[in-house]
């Protein structure tokens, strides 16, 4: 009986990998998060905004203060390329880990990773990819993280904005309403207005601290708030009445993108389904038929087709993720 070389085995459990990977990023997606063209838009109108008001950018400043608290090689390595922006990230996602270490522990687990795998196999191009694939994991961890902070801090902003009305009716100040969410809700929500009220009880003005908070949770929802009370702030109006609408419109926009999911749940079911038909027909014949497959596998021609059939499904699947992208 032909044994089927382990090679094809890894090379087999790589594609599922990537098939699922592709997927889940694609159709298994936070119902509420915005999309990532959607928060550069709003950060390249916060730059817009301090360039004209000739006020540095609030997360530059903190960063600076935070870079004279540690040591020199600490400082060194959290100013290397693209450590910034994995800072804020990691911060948006609601850790306090320093980006430095994020980046050690994914090249330590990609390393370890290729090693074993190549000490087992003997095939560099397979220990390879696989390496770079598993260092990208605490990355794609920490993103994970923040989409969810994202999609629960504006599940809970209806409720928040709620308290704050029912605050400001009850005569107190604006800067108060802050604290009075933070101390009474939890998650998120409190947190971030915790750090607003904060901000500016420790001397900012509103507009600033208004600012402070989307450069920190960058969507659409969270504009909307900030707009409104500088609107209010520069121009006056019943702040109540507005925030009141904002929070019917937040709930609306809620029910919408529940109502288009669900009429979505079926192409996301047929895209999984269709993804999985060949890996589950690939593993059914390696254990009903087992001397069928080396035919298939040790013969040029056969590798050939299997690679084409991959790079077919992987187009399959970013077209499939188009259309549900589109839908939703």
């Amino acid at each position: 009986m032909n044994q089927i070389p382990s090679e094809f085995i890894l090379a087999f459990l790589g594609m599922v990998f990537t098939a699922v990977f592709l997927l889940s990023q694609g159709l298994v997606v936070p119902v509420f998060g915005e999309a990532g063209r959607v928060r550069k838009r709003i950060r390249g109108r916060l730059h817009v905004l301090e360039r004209a008001s000739d006020l540095p950018n609030m997360q530059t400043v903190l960063r600076q203060k935070y870079l004279r608290r540690l040591s020199p090689l600490e400082a060194w390595l959290e100013q290397l390329p693209a450590m910034e922006a994995l800072s804020q990230m990691i911060e948006q996602a609601g850790h306090d880990y320093r980006a430095y270490r994020v980046l050690l522990l994914g090249l330590i687990l990609g390393v370890t990773a290729g090693l074993v795998l190549w000490s087992f196999t003997q095939v560099w191009w397979l220990a390879l990819p696989v390496a770079l694939a598993v260092c990208w994991l605490p990355l794609l961890k920490v993103a994970s993280d923040r989409g969810k902070r994202f999609a629960q801090f504006e599940e809970d902003l209806p409720d928040a904005l709620d308290a704050i009305c029912r605050a400001l009716r009850a005569g107190h100040p604006f800067n108060e309403t802050l604290q009075l969410v933070a101390e009474e809700h939890k998650g998120p929500v409190a947190h971030e207005f915790g750090l607003t009220f904060a901000d500016i009880n420790y001397g900012n003005d509103v507009r600033r601290a208004m600012l402070g908070l989307l450069e920190r949770m960058p969507s659409m929802t969270v504009m909307m708030l900030v707009t409104s009370v500088l609107i209010h702030r520069d121009t006056g109006g019943n702040l109540t009445e507005v925030l009141t609408r904002l929070s019917s419109l937040i709930r609306g926009r809620f029910r919408f993108q529940r109502k288009v999911k669900t009429m979505s749940a079926e192409g996301r079911m047929s895209a999984w389904v269709l993804v999985s038909v060949p890996f589950v027909l690939t593993a059914l014949i390696m254990l009903t038929t087992p001397e069928y497959m080396p035919v298939l596998i040790k013969d040029p021609l056969g590798q050939k087709l299997v690679m084409a059939a991959f790079v077919a499904m992987l187009l399959g699947i970013l077209w499939i993720r188009k259309i549900i992208r589109i839908q939703v």
